[in-house]
């Protein structure tokens, strides 16, 4: 399992983990896409944006590797504004691709997305 270095490993002052320490033995968990809804409470909001944010800074539009990024806080963003970079794709793979859809970022997140 690759480790992102430099990435950070939770939203500062709250529980929101952003990265694993380590592999999981029985394999990574799979990524599905969460359905983020109008009622969602402002901390959660929050932490989608951080951790959108964090993903941008070090990713940019370059595909990446899933490696360490937690499943649960990528899955809120998993098929919108992160997508499958390669094809086939197992959403139960730590060394799977994916890339940032810039479109669907560019509409959920325009203050991070600048052109």
């Amino acid at each position: 399992m690759l480790k992102h270095r430099g990435f950070p490993g939770r939203l500062p002052g709250t529980d929101y983990q952003f990265t694993l320490r380590r592999a999981n033995p029985k394999g990574a968990t799979e990524l599905t896409r969460r359905e983020r809804r109008s009622d969602r409470r402002p901390p959660d909001r929050r932490a989608d944006e951080a951790f959108f944010k964090a993903l941008w800074e070090s990713f940019g539009t370059e595909p990446f590797e899933r490696g360490n990024l937690d499943a649960g806080r990528l899955s809120w963003l998993f098929g919108r504004e992160v997508i499958p970079a390669t094809d086939p794709f197992d959403p139960a793979d730590y060394e799977a691709m994916l890339v940032i859809d810039l479109q669907a970022a560019q509409q959920s997140y325009p203050h991070i997305v600048e052109e």
